[in-house]
C-alpha cells in the first residue's frame, strides 16, 4: 500500500530546479549518494527509505547527455530495486528529442530507444516539458505529462509591455508553436522566415512571410543548440527593419559557440528557463526565469490524483 506522503529525489543533471521544487513544496529533498568508481562507471545509493513511497526523480537528460541519462537509469534501477511503490520520472529537458524518426536510410530513432530505455529501468510515469517532437510521447508505454513553459515565458514578455510586438518563427516548423505566441500576446502578427538548404549544414533564408518592420520582435523557438537559426533569424528581422529584437526559448543548450553567435546577433534579451542550467554561460543579455513553480505544481498534483490539464496550456 503507497505511503501518503511523497518524496522528491535528485540527479546531478539540475539539481537547482530541484531544490526551487522542494522549496516550492516545503519539502526536503531525499538523499542518494551519487559517486564514480575509478574506472568512471555511476555509483548511486539510496539514503532514505522509500519502501511503499511515491518517488518523484527530477533530471534533465542535458549536456553532458550520456552521463546524465545514465544517471537517471542507474538511479531509477536503485529506487524500484529499494521497493518505491511508484517512480515518476521529471525530466525538465529531454535529450535525444531530435532523432524522433528516420529522416534517411540506415539511422536509428534514439528517442525511441531512450524512452525504452526510460521505461524498462523502472518509471511509471513521467513528467517532461516541451519535447522537441510533441510525438515522443507516443513512444511511452507509460503516462507522460507535458507541460510547457509558455506560460513563464509569455507572462515576462507581457510586464514588459512591449509597443508593437510581431513573433518572429525561425522556420516553418515551428510556426505552430509560434502562432500560440502571438495569440496570447494580445494577438501579435506573426512572421515566418522560409529557409532554403545549401548544404548538409547549411541553409540560407529564401524568404521572410509576414512583416518585422518597426516592431519589436520576439524569435521564439523550442531550444537553442549550436544559435544558427535564431541568430540568423534575429540578423534577418534587424535586415528587415526592426525595431528591436528578442530571443526566447525553453531549453538553452547552447553548446559549441552558441553564445558567440547569439552576441553578434546583438539581440537586446535572450529570455530562457532553467530546464537546462546555464553553468558558466550566464551573460548580461541572458534572462533565465524557473519552471520549478510549474514542474511543482505537476507533482503536488500527480501525487494527489488530480487533473493538470490546466497546466498544459
Amino acid at each position: 500500500m503507497r505511503k501518503k506522503e511523497f518524496q522528491i529525489f535528485s540527479g546531478t543533471g539540475n539539481r537547482k530546479v530541484a531544490d526551487r521544487i522542494c522549496k516550492y513544496l516545503d519539502l526536503p529533498m531525499s538523499r542518494a549518494e551519487i559517486s564514480r568508481f575509478p574506472d568512471g562507471e555511476i555509483d548511486v545509493k539510496i539514503q532514505d527509505d522509500v519502501r511503499g513511497s511515491d518517488v518523484f526523480l527530477v533530471q534533465s537528460t542535458c549536456p553532458p547527455v550520456n552521463e546524465n541519462l545514465m544517471e537517471l537509469l542507474i538511479l531509477m534501477d536503485a529506487l524500484r530495486r529499494a521497493s518505491a511503490d511508484r517512480i515518476t520520472a521529471v525530466i525538465p529537458y529531454f535529450g535525444y528529442a531530435r532523432q524522433d524518426r528516420k529522416a534517411e536510410g540506415r539511422v536509428p530513432i534514439s528517442a525511441k530507444l531512450v524512452a525504452n530505455l526510460i521505461t524498462k529501468a523502472g518509471a511509471d510515469r513521467v513528467l517532461t516539458m516541451d519535447l522537441h517532437a510533441a510525438q515522443i510521447q507516443g513512444f511511452f508505454d507509460i503516462p507522460v505529462d507535458h507541460l510547457y513553459a509558455a506560460p513563464v515565458l509569455l507572462d515576462y514578455f507581457k510586464k514588459k509591455d512591449l509597443g508593437k510586438v510581431c513573433v518572429l518563427c525561425c522556420d516553418v516548423g515551428g510556426a505552430k508553436m509560434a502562432r500560440a505566441y502571438a495569440k496570447r500576446l494580445g494577438g501579435a502578427p506573426l512572421a515566418i522566415i522560409d529557409k532554403r538548404r545549401t548544404g548538409p549544414s547549411e541553409t540560407e533564408v529564401a524568404e521572410v512571410i509576414g512583416t518585422v518592420e518597426g516592431h519589436d520582435v520576439v524569435v521564439v523557438d523550442d531550444m537553442i543548440s549550436t544559435g544558427t537559426s535564431i541568430a540568423e533569424a534575429a540578423k534577418v528581422a534587424r535586415e528587415r527593419g526592426a525595431r528591436s529584437v528578442r530571443m526566447c526559448a525553453t531549453h538553452a543548450v547552447l553548446c559549441g559557440k552558441a553564445l558567440e553567435k547569439i552576441e553578434a546577433s546583438k539581440v537586446e534579451e535572450l529570455v530562457v528557463t532553467d530546464t537546462v542550467p546555464l553553468n558558466g554561460k550566464e551573460r548580461p543579455f541572458i534572462i533565465q526565469l524557473t519552471v520549478a513553480e510549474l514542474l511543482a505544481e505537476a507533482i503536488r498534483r500527480i501525487h494527489k490524483s488530480e487533473s493538470i490539464s490546466s497546466l498544459f496550456s
